[in-house]
């Protein structure tokens, strides 16, 4: 194995060579297994096909036409949050449960054309909840990864999945298969209804959730549209409703959350950020009551600086892993120096050696960061960037930063509900302690003894709030 952060190791290994690093390396996973060949769990020219039928969906000028969707599910949240509020007095809300509804909610219409909660009761329909419960009983059968590589090259993956079913003294498994089973039958009948809708046209969609804007409504499109070879099967369609949901829910929810408790302890920036976002609502018309347009969100300087400060310090994923399809030489940003005294500025990695990533360990590394790169300091954002940081090439996808591998709907997601909520709420710390814990994503309980997903902050409503 080999652990790192250099900048230049990674732009190597998942930009530039990325075919000699493949995170699959035999027939199928256990994610494959459970979520099917969707962008998340495949590799190689499968892969490059999806991406290359997805690119356009996610495309600045998409992303413009749908924040409104964004707005109108966070107008729902602030609306739900006031009723449970009611008077000006502080409340204790478990934050983290409402980041985790509205993104699904977000990512359910954006992406799907569905919608999974109208967040006014204390629940979401079959899918959702088995997408919100997969990762936490995923990570809890870690030896799952290493039983399905034992079959997968000899074994097709419907047999696995037969084996996996009689594993009765581990409920786990039989919970996860479960789940899996849920989101597949969920995913063919959201599929099925876009394809009826396709074909009785643009109007149809049009009074659909998503508008027909949403990434499956366009996929199905794109799909029919396109040649044989680029065509994605049936398997791969359904699929990539949960992978997409997947890869952006926990991620984006926890981000959410941490900035909220962040900002939770730190009342003047919160304030600060709260005083921008309600200066640019002013500018869009009569008071603070209108929305602030897409174009004008994303260039609200503070609001910027505050989201890419706590993605650098507080990354929610922090290791991406990635296995050598052959011998090969990686080159190093900087030279070692080896025991002999020589330097060294690149080295052997033997085939099959696995190459573990750590994005946080870049987002702070303080030759690059500087001597403050620990400290939670938003105004970096809004001086200018130390030059070893615009001298290397950073294979991130957002602001310099190794926190999302995701597409830019994360970041807005982000943006959106700040935008809405601050204005309404003020947000300030309990006396529990808030504990971040490692896992597949980084995520909250309420002290160390607990293993349920949760944050709870003290809120209350804003005589400003409209």
């Amino acid at each position: 194995m080999i652990y790192t952060y250099d900048p230049k190791v990674m732009h190597t290994v998942l930009i530039k060579d990325v075919e000699s690093f493949p995170k699959i390396t035999s027939a199928y996973t256990d994610v494959t297994l459970l979520l099917g060949p969707g962008l998340l769990t495949t590799d190689g020219a499968q892969h490059r096909k999806q991406r290359k039928l997805l690119k356009p969906i996610f495309s600045i000028a998409h992303l413009r036409g749908i924040s409104h969707i964004f707005v109108n599910i966070n107008h729902r949240l602030r609306n739900a949050i006031g009723k449970r509020l009611c008077t000006e007095e502080w409340r204790v809300l478990d934050i983290n449960g409402w980041m985790a509804r509205t993104t699904l909610e977000m990512l359910g219409q954006a992406g799907l054309g569905h919608s999974f909660d109208n967040l006014q009761q204390d629940s979401t329909d079959s899918y959702g909840e088995s997408l919100k419960s997969f990762f936490p009983v995923f990570s809890r059968i870690p030896f799952l990864r290493v039983f399905v590589s034992m079959f997968a090259d000899y074994v097709p993956e419907r047999l696995t999945r037969k084996i996996l079913g009689l594993a009765y003294p581990f409920p786990n498994v039989l919970r996860v298969l479960k789940l899996s089973d849920t989101m597949t039958k969920r995913a063919k009948e959201i599929v099925h209804e876009k394809k009826k809708a396709l074909e009785n046209g643009d109007k149809a969609l049009a009074h659909q959730v998503g508008e027909g804007k949403d990434i499956m409504s366009i996929l199905l499109k794109y799909n029919m549209a396109a040649s044989q070879a680029e065509k994605l099967t049936d398997e791969e369609v359904f699929a990539q409703m949960s992978n997409f949901i997947l890869a952006g829910m926990d991620t984006t929810s926890n981000a959410l959350s941490r900035i909220l408790n962040v900002l939770a302890g730190n009342p003047e920036a919160q304030n600060k950020l709260r005083n921008e976002i309600v200066e640019a609502r002013a500018t869009v018309g009569e008071g603070n009551n209108l929305d602030i347009p897409y174009d004008v969100l994303i260039k609200l300087p503070y609001l910027d600086a505050v989201c890419r400060e706590t993605l650098r310090l507080y990354a929610p994923v922090n290791l991406i892993g990635r296995t050598a399809r052959h011998d090969t030489v990686l080159p190093l940003s900087s030279p070692v120096r080896q025991k002999d005294g020589a330097l060294m500025n690149e080295f052997i990695v033997p085939r099959d050696t696995f190459i573990l990533m750590d994005l946080l360990g870049f987002n702070t590394d303080k030759h690059i960061w500087g001597e403050d790169a620990f400290e939670w300091r938003p105004e970096r954002w809004l001086e200018p960037l130390p030059g070893k940081l615009t001298d290397i090439r950073v294979p991130g996808v957002y602001s310099n930063l190794m926190s999302f591998s995701g597409a830019l709907t994360c970041s807005l997601d982000i943006e959106v509900v700040l935008a809405v909520l601050l204005p309404a709420f003020a947000f300030d710390l309990t006396d529990q302690p808030i504990v971040w814990n490692s896992g597949a994503v980084t995520y909250p309980t309420m002290g160390e003894e607990s293993t349920r997903p949760e944050m709870l902050l003290k809120v209350k409503a804003l005589a400003q709030a409209s």
